[in-house]
């Protein structure tokens, strides 16, 4: 709908007096033309109500089907739509290369390898790599011929298709912004977003700079603002966990906020600005950008919220895409009035500011009797999709009551609900055990075997889809007919880690259905929440060095632990409920209650049994002791190595200490180093050196770095690439040839140090 105007040409919204046709500029008479074209030109006409004002339309426009088709299809600028057009197409081609995964296909898909995969329909496998290449090599043209308004159907065609076949290969990397990708790529296929500024308007005068039906903007509006993207979002925050402070915690100490920490504790930062920032910013973006008076704050807010976004999370080029997304809610003129204070030598390169957009077949013209002339069948189809289509997209974020068995503590498949961020979790422990269906032998795997991914810890279905995959790769290693068992602790939104699933149930052979609820999924103790403000002040009372695990369990059940050497002092204490410790190799049984500690000893099995009729709610108190060692040895040779250095130090340094001095200045020195706390110290030391000057490096380094960076992604992308065709066109070459071309491909900055990875934030500049 549009916003704010009085059905002016620059609200794309002209009244045009016809007595046939429909606006096609090859048809009718030449003063029919001549009338069509002066009222797109008019810029005013009488104003209405200050209904029309606010929201561009009258209350009578929605009285009938016939004023509703009138008002969708009525003549808009194209301009505003051609230039989000090109952006999107833009960035695509570069998010098919990044977050899509084209600069390192081989590694995603591990052509040949044993791996488990996560399609949304199991029939769904990746092609063979060279022809997954060739798949996105499609998807990559298609959003280049998106960008450039080029064959643009076929390109749109191009793209979509093997976007969503890309999409629905692989679960795991499901998130909003990667399906509100697939929506806008199949929206825009349907729109006629090519006729400004696009090749395809240069090869046919028709196009060119022809106007737009109005539910164009009406959609793309709808979907990214309104209710779709930002407003049902705030409607998943106001879940208690976000509006209490919980869910993003975390993100109050980065350096994002120190300028609100200079004048609120970091609990404040947290629970008024990121939970409380992000809930308002989210119910009020759509609105405010929708309006002509609060238009530029809502440009000005989204536009902040989004840059600290693309600094806050690795999202890709989410953040970017939402930036080209606001000038949809100006004026869909904007882009002439724009680029007309451009100078006249860079105009035939520049989007068209010039002449006014000629009449279009797409749209419908009123009278100026306010009758609607020549609407026809597929302008109403058109109506009807634009309908049906927000109908669905405002239901599908509730519908997780038809699709129940992707239900688990929350609600569906993470991807098109646009709860973002609402929930945190943290995984402490995980167990794989399977048994031999014939031998009743009992082993274990490590977690993640014959899988890149982590996700499939929180999702039945993935879990469910992963023991298949794995009940038919283990007979290869001479276990037969297996059952296979998970034990997955998880804490969500910092509340106790406790058990997602039964781990008494062979997942194998475990019943799932999509639309039935999962019978083995472990209730979330809701319950034992108010728990959380008591973990604050339980860890506001420990030292430095003592690290606490707060763990729940319900009755019946109890937790196999072993407790690490490097913890030599580890305890677990009661805090609700009645437990049973078992210290496996003393063949000992404790009974605790509530308040009640019990020592644990150090490189031993242990196991703790809930007895009470509800469940347990207890903790692990420990201290690394190694760790502790270590750093009391790291702060001793710091010491000793600033006397040394300012002359302060009488005593001879012994032969085994020496680096400290001739180490300092001679990067890789430590791996000539005898002693192991010494070469850990000048390792830590040169790793704190490096981080450090990343870290303050002017904006030409952290420019030139990024450069380099992307240069050797591009770089590796186009190689692989077009072995991959080459591979296709000519077939494969000798092995030592692939062997020696993959290599070239890989090569790397020399200056590259995949070790400073801890710098959460800066991963682009």
């Amino acid at each position: 709908m549009e916003a704010g105007t009085c059905d002016n040409a620059a609200a794309g919204a002209p009244f045009v007096e016809k007595s046939s046709g429909h606006g096609d500029s090859s048809g009718g008479s030449d003063e029919e033309k001549r009338t069509m074209q002066r009222a797109a030109a008019a810029g005013v006409v009488e104003c209405g109500s200050r209904m029309k004002r606010l929201f561009g339309f009258e209350r009578e426009d929605l009285s009938s089907w016939h004023r509703l088709v009138c008002l969708l299809n009525r003549p808009a600028d194209p301009a505003s739509l051609g230039i989000f057009r090109f952006l999107f197409g833009m960035v695509m081609a570069i998010d098919i290369t990044q977050e899509r995964g084209l600069s390192h296909l081989d590694y995603k898909y591990l052509d040949g390898a044993p791996v488990c995969r996560f399609p949304l329909l199991n029939f769904l496998q990746p092609l063979p790599l060279d022809y997954m290449y060739l798949v996105y090599v499609v998807m990559f043209f298609g959003a280049i011929g998106i960008m450039l308004g080029c064959f643009y159907r076929l390109a749109c065609l191009m793209f979509i298709s093997t976007y969503w076949y890309v999409f629905f290969l692989d679960k795991t990397t499901w998130n909003n912004h990667s399906y509100l990708y697939g929506l806008i790529g199949f929206q825009l296929t349907i729109m006629d977003a090519n006729r400004y500024w696009s090749i395809d308007g240069l090869r046919s005068p028709k196009k060119r700079n022809a106007q737009v039906p109005l539910w164009n903007y009406t959609l793309l509006r709808s979907q990214v603002c309104i209710f779709i993207v930002y407003f049902i979002a705030g409607i998943k925050k106001l879940d208690a966990d976000w509006v209490e402070g919980y869910s993003m915690s975390y993100l109050a100490h980065h350096w994002l906020f120190d300028p609100f920490r200079m004048i609120l504790p970091n609990e404040m930062v947290s629970l008024l600005v990121v939970h409380g920032g992000g809930l308002c910013l989210d119910l009020s973006a759509g609105y405010l950008l929708f309006f002509d008076a609060t238009r530029p704050y809502g440009i000005f807010f989204v536009s902040y919220f989004h840059c600290m976004n693309s600094q806050l999370f690795n999202i890709g080029m989410f953040s970017y895409t939402m930036l080209a997304t606001s000038p949809l809610f100006c004026y869909p003129d904007w882009p002439r009035r724009f680029f007309a204070h451009f100078p006249c030598f860079l105009r035939p390169v520049l989007p068209l500011t010039t002449p006014p957009p000629q009449p279009s077949t797409s749209c419908v013209y009123p009278e100026i009797r306010n009758t609607c002339t020549g609407a026809q069948e597929n302008i109403s189809l058109a109506t009807l999709f634009s309908i049906l289509y927000l109908t669905e997209q405002f239901f599908l974020p509730y519908s997780h009551f038809i699709t129940q068995g992707y239900n688990n503590w929350t609600n569906g498949l993470y991807g098109y609900s646009w709860d973002m961020m609402v929930h945190s979790r943290s995984h402490q422990h995980v167990k794989i055990t399977y048994r031999d269906g014939k031998t009743g032998v009992v082993g274990y795997l490590n977690p993640g075997v014959f899988t890149q991914s982590r996700r499939w810890k929180d999702h039945g279905d993935m879990l469910k889809q992963y023991a298949t995959c794995l009940s038919h790769h283990l007979p290869h290693y001479n276990i037969s007919d297996p059952e296979i068992y998970f034990d997955i602790w998880v804490s969500i939104n910092e509340r106790f880690q406790q058990r997602i699933f039964d781990p008494r149930v062979d997942i194998v052979k475990a019943d799932w259905s999509p639309f039935r609820p999962n019978p083995w999924l472990m209730p979330l103790l809701v319950d034992l929440s108010p728990w959380r403000t008591k973990f604050q002040e339980i860890e506001g009372s420990l030292d430095n060095q003592t690290e606490i695990v707060f763990i729940a369990d319900f009755p019946g059940l109890h937790l196999e632990n072993y407790v690490s050497e490097d913890l030599g002092n580890t305890s677990v204490q009661v805090l609700q409920g009645q437990l049973n410790v078992e210290i496996v190799d003393e063949k000992k049984n404790y009974t605790l209650q509530p308040g009640e500690k019990k020592q644990l000893p150090a490189g031993a099995y242990h196991k703790v049994y809930t007895v009470s009729e509800g469940p347990s709610c207890y903790m692990y108190i420990y201290v690394n002791t190694t760790e502790a060692a270590l750093q009391r040895n790291f702060t001793k040779l710091f010491e000793l190595q600033e006397r040394v250095r300012n002359g302060t130090e009488t005593e001879p340094l012994p032969p085994e200490l020496q680096p400290l001095i001739t180490g300092e200045n001679d990067e890789g020195s430590e791996v000539s180093v005898t002693d192991p706390i010494v070469r850990l110290f000048l390792k830590r030391q040169q790793r704190m050196k490096e981080v450090k000057k990343r870290r303050e490096a002017n904006v030409f380094e952290r420019l030139n770095r990024f450069a380099v960076k992307k240069y050797y992604m591009y770089r590796r992308t186009f190689l692989m690439t077009a072995i991959a065709m080459r591979n296709l066109a000519v077939g494969l070459p000798p092995l030592d040839q692939l062997t020696r071309e993959v290599a070239f491909a890989n090569m790397k900055d020399p200056e590259a140090n995949q070790d400073l990875k801890d710098e959460v934030g800066h991963d682009e500049l």
